[in-house]
Formats: C-alpha cells, sequence, structure tokens
C-alpha cells in the first residue's frame, strides 16, 4: 500500500511501516528512545512491536492509565516526570504506541518536553489510524472538556499496521468508523455510499477504505494546516458531539460514550442544522440520520441533559466572539465552515435526533 507524504512528514502502511522506521532510527543518532503504552496497548500490541524494531539504543517503555478520563495534564506531568528520571534529552525520541489517548497526549508531551523532542505516531485503534494520528493536533482535555490544552505540531512520520485491529473489540472498530463516515459526508459522496453499505463490504476492504479515509484527511490538513478555514469542515458533528462527549463523561448516570458514538448522535443533530440552515435535503438528512442509528442507535437524552450540553458548546475550539460556529453540510460530500445558527434550532436539533 502506497506510502502518503503530509507536509512534513509520510504515513507508511502496513510492512512499509518497519522498513521506513527502521532506516530512519539507524540515520537519526537520538541518544533515548522512549515508547509510550497504555495499560492496553502495552499488553496487546507491544510485543508485535518492539519484534520488529532493529535498534540499538536501548528503549524505555512509559506506561500510562487507559482511557480518555487519563488525558489530563496530570498524566502529562508524570510523564514528564518520568522523562526526566529516564535522562531525557532533546536528542530523545518518543514514540507513541496506542490510540488517540495516546497520540494526542504522547504528541502533546514529546512538543513541550524540552521545549519540543521528535516523535512518532504509531495508531493501534481504529479512530487513531483514520484521523488523531493524521494531521499534528496534539493536547489533552481540561477536566471533562475534550481538547482544550494543546498544540498543533507534526510527528516525525505515522506508521499504519492494519494488523493491530485485531486486537480491538467491535465497539471501538466502531467509533473509529463514524469517523470515516464523516470524512464522506464532507468531502466525497462516493466514498459515503461505499462505506455505509457495510453489508456488501468484505474484510479485505478495511485496508483500501483506511488507506481512503486518511488520504481524504491529509489531503484537507495540507491545504490548511492551522485550521484557519478548509479544516474546520473535519468538525461536522464534533461541535454537539464532543459536548455530548463531555457531558457523558462527567456523569455518571450516563453511559460514557466512545468518541465515534458521541460524534455520530453529533453528525444527526449537526445534519438537521444542515437541512434548516445550508441547503442540505430532506433525503438526505434522512439518509444520514438513518445510517448512523442502525449502527449506533440512541443514547437516551433527558431534556435537563440537554440543557447541560448546550452549556457545553461555549468551549468549542471553533468559536470566536462569544459565538457558536458549526461546521454543516451543503449536501452530501459539501461543507460550509462558520456557520451561526438560531439558539432554537439546536432545541430542534436535539428533538430530531431523539425522534
Amino acid at each position: 500500500m502506497k506510502s502518503i507524504p503530509s507536509l512534513s512528514y509520510s504515513i507508511h502502511f502496513n510492512e512499509t511501516c518497519y522498513k521506513e522506521l527502521n532506516s530512519y532510527l539507524e540515520t537519526s543518532n537520538f541518544s533515548k528512545i522512549f515508547i509510550l503504552v497504555d495499560s492496553n496497548t502495552h499488553t496487546h500490541c507491544l510485543p508485535k512491536f518492539l519484534s520488529n524494531i532493529n535498534v540499538d539504543l536501548t528503549l524505555e517503555i512509559i506506561e500510562i492509565e487507559a482511557g480518555e478520563i487519563h488525558k489530563t495534564l496530570d498524566t502529562c506531568t508524570q510523564v514528564w516526570q518520568t522523562l526526566s528520571d529516564l535522562d531525557g534529552d532533546r536528542k530523545s525520541l518518543i514514540i507513541n504506541l496506542g490510540g488517540g489517548v495516546v497520540t494526542d497526549l504522547g504528541g502533546f508531551v514529546a512538543s513541550a518536553f524540552k521545549r519540543g523532542v521528535s516523535f512518532i505516531n504509531v495508531p493501534t485503534s481504529l479512530l487513531s489510524m483514520v484521523d488523531a494520528s493524521v494531521g499534528g493536533k496534539t493536547g489533552v482535555d481540561l477536566g471533562t472538556i475534550k481538547n482544550q490544552i494543546g498544540v498543533i505540531n507534526f510527528s516525525d512520520m505515522v506508521l499504519v499496521d492494519v494488523s493491530f485491529l485485531d486486537t480491538l473489540p467491535s465497539e471501538e472498530m466502531r467509533s473509529g468508523l463514524a469517523e470515516m463516515l464523516k470524512h464522506g459526508l464532507i468531502k466525497d459522496k462516493k466514498y459515503w455510499n461505499r462505506l455505509r453499505n457495510l453489508e456488501a463490504l468484505k474484510s479485505s476492504d478495511l485496508e483500501d477504505l483506511i488507506h481512503e479515509s486518511v488520504h481524504i484527511k491529509n489531503e484537507v490538513v495540507k491545504r490548511d494546516p492551522n485550521e484557519q478555514g478548509e479544516r474546520k469542515q473535519l468538525n461536522f458533528g464534533h461541535t454537539l458531539g464532543h459536548a455530548i462527549e463531555s457531558f457523558c463523561l462527567d456523569n455518571n448516570y450516563i453511559k460514557t460514550l466512545l468518541h465515534g458514538e458521541a460524534i455520530a448522535a453529533g453528525m444527526i443533530m449537526e445534519g438537521y442544522l444542515s437541512f434548516k440552515t445550508c441547503g442540505l435535503t430532506e433525503d438526505e438528512l434522512a439518509e444520514i440520520k438513518n445510517t448512523f442509528k442502525e449502527i449506533y442507535g440512541t443514547v437516551a437524552l433527558t431534556e435537563n441533559d440537554k440543557s447541560s450540553i448546550v452549556e457545553l458548546l461555549k468551549y468549542d475550539k471553533k468559536n470566536s466572539h462569544g459565538q457558536i460556529k458549526y461546521a454543516l453540510l451543503e449536501s452530501i460530500g459539501t461543507c460550509k465552515v462558520d456557520v451561526i445558527v438560531e439558539d432554537y434550532l439546536i432545541d430542534q436539533a436535539f428533538k430530531y435526533y431523539a425522534s
């Protein structure tokens, strides 16, 4: 599978990953190499990864607890302290082996330690392969508010070994699928149609679909690396979706949602806002709703829940000058950014989702 060049790095796939990594390590003269894992990838992914690395340096393993709840500055502080205790310096390399929490947090840790050290992302979840590890966004949550602290800083390379998906439970695969479906909705109707017809897909199709999803995101990032315009399209479904995810993370009486589960709900609601404000047709809206409901079901939200979620919208990163700004669909495959909607439409969007 062909590597995908980005702005200052490349995304490599499967057998090419380890050839490119070993060549890079051989010529880069790093002083130390640290591998950041969580408690899941330490067990399920690290042995295979280590078996494919050829390097003379001792590899130091740093483990964090798994889960979004640990994507915090406190965890960063623990990792920074460990790096310091193990004599990490500015010529160190950090390899982030894990899902979106590990690649987001690990990239931020690397970007701040000693004012910046090199890092490589090795995503092990579908979500991280098609989204989190690509594009240079790093960071952590502030309390339960998603991704409030971070920087855009590109890794030295991204290595996508699809065989790591064999270790994932089905719900994690569904979580990643939501971001792939989003790529089709904002950029490629043919890709959306192919991907949503899950019954017709074979397991052998997955690698090509991942490659295409990475390609779609990468092209957007190359044109707008600092999210001044087009890159905001990648946030379709995320304004309401992140607020729902944060709310569920902060309230024990409701099930904690995986990222893709929350974003699927957000895409239905923001699809409704698109229908009301941007020209998305009623048939397209129904297609979006039916597709996501069939795969992800419905999150049961009360009127009080809705009020709390709406309050969280003010923390969305796209906001400016006190206004909430959405990325919405003009049609399937075409997206518009910086859309401001009337408050009453948000209430209608929640009712449409629940119906």
